[in-house]
């Protein structure tokens, strides 16, 4: 058995925020209360000081495998998610071959089983090979583990078929990640702004996002489905969700930290650790970002952890390959919310512990009595910096090398098993 001794208990999922002691007994959460006997315990974690919360759950991580192991793995993806905070992220279907079929939904369901450091679940994609031309085998992928279907990377363009799967995930469970952007309207690399007007280089308008934020919330709303946006960036896309809210509450979105910590001007030094895909905004998107994350538009923090090798990244801006490698800075960026005041800490982890768990339907994302033992011990006040030589995630793609955050993870514990201790 664990004791964690004279923690602060943060649960969203209980709306409990207390100092108290948590005994773990296997995989479970055996008692919580004050002044537990040590002699209860085989091993005592002394988190006096320190925050203690449900286990960060990401919605939106890319593993690479199969197909990519040169970028991840998923020992080194999951053991990055450890050092984060995360006890379980779910992996994109944009691997080689693509997750569209039971088979490769299985293949990482037993590699995550033999090597995984967390829990991982599987993310179907919509249509197969991500053409967007015909639906996937959803019913089978489900029978084999996936929790969710999304086509991440690109929007599923033809609306009848977009109608369809909303249909079948809906018949079958599964949750459904909408990737928004129309190509028709993007091509470019950077947002469109003032910043690409100095640059020189070719840019995204914000209505690319925020015309399929639109159409997929419709045709969700027209279905009676529930339909979750991915990466939202702009402050448009922000209103959007706020207007399509109101009517229709089976709508849900994610941000990423890099969209409000970054604005495009960072792209200006042609650092390719900032170009990600839907790109960095303006920074008047920022503060709309951080205003929806405020007042409950937003509803989870996702990392869309996109871990990329040297050469994807050392070249040219407009070559390079999208994405930040997310997992170990995610908590650190993300807790400049609540030294700003914008959010306080049971509303950020609400966002990151409780409503994925929702979204995803698993029965994670809470402690209690009885409850699956998946948490962290962090520390909201210290500070590091960033290296990432360090990281344990072969991703090395980050524009946040050499900065200092203030908080980071110290303990993760899954299934009653420390995974990773830095006390």
């Amino acid at each position: 058995m664990i004791l964690i001794r004279k923690g602060r208990l943060i649960d969203p999922g209980t709306c409990r925020d207390e100092v108290v002691d948590v005994l773990i007994d296997g995989g479970t959460i055996a008692r919580i209360g004050r002044d537990i006997a040590k002699t209860d315990a085989d091993r005592v974690i002394d988190a006096e000081g320190l925050i203690v919360a449900p286990g960060l759950i990401d919605v939106h991580t890319h593993l690479r495998d199969p197909g990519y192991e040169w970028k991840e793995t998923i020992r080194t993806g999951t053991m990055a998610a450890a050092r984060g905070g995360f006890t379980s992220v779910v992996c994109m279907a944009n691997t080689d071959p693509v997750n569209d079929n039971k088979s490769v939904t299985e293949y990482i369901m037993k590699k995550a089983a033999s090597e995984g450091m967390v829990r991982v679940f599987p993310c179907g994609a919509i249509t197969r090979g991500l053409r967007g031309e015909d639906l996937s085998e959803m019913g089978e992928m489900r029978q084999a583990g996936a929790v969710a279907i999304s086509d991440d990377g690109r929007s599923v363009k033809n609306s009848g078929l977009f109608l369809k799967a909303l249909e079948y995930a809906r018949l079958f469970g599964l949750a459904v990640i909408c990737h928004c952007e129309d190509e028709d309207l993007s091509g470019g690399v950077v947002h469109e702004g003032s910043a690409s007007l100095f640059s020189g280089l070719d840019a995204v308008p914000p209505i690319a996002e925020e015309v399929m934020v639109r159409r997929d919330i419709a045709i969700a709303r027209y279905v009676d489905s529930p339909v979750h946006i991915t990466h939202i960036s702009t402050r448009g896309t922000v209103a959007i969700m706020r207007d399509e809210k109101g009517r229709y509450p089976r709508a849900t979105c994610d941000t990423c930290p890099h969209y409000f910590s970054l604005s495009d001007e960072a792209t200006l030094g042609y650092d390719t650790n900032t170009k990600v895909n839907p790109p960095l905004r303006s920074p008047e998107d920022v503060a709309a970002i951080k205003e929806g994350l405020r007042d409950g538009t937003i509803d989870i923090i996702a990392t869309d952890h996109a871990p990329h090798d040297h050469v994807s990244k050392d070249v040219e801006f407009d070559m390079a390959s999208s994405g930040i490698s997310g997992l170990e800075t995610a908590l650190g960026l993300s807790l400049a919310l609540v030294h700003e005041g914008v959010l306080d800490l049971m509303g950020l982890l609400a966002k990151m512990t409780i409503n994925p768990a929702r979204l995803l339907n698993v029965p994670y994302g809470v402690l209690a009595p009885g409850a699956v033992a998946d948490l962290i011990v962090f520390s909201d006040t210290a500070e590091w910096t960033v290296n990432k030589a360090a990281f344990a995630s072969k991703g090395r793609n980050t524009p946040f090398h050499g900065t200092t955050l203030k908080g980071r993870n110290l303990v993760t514990i899954v299934g009653g098993k420390i995974v990773y201790n830095d006390l």
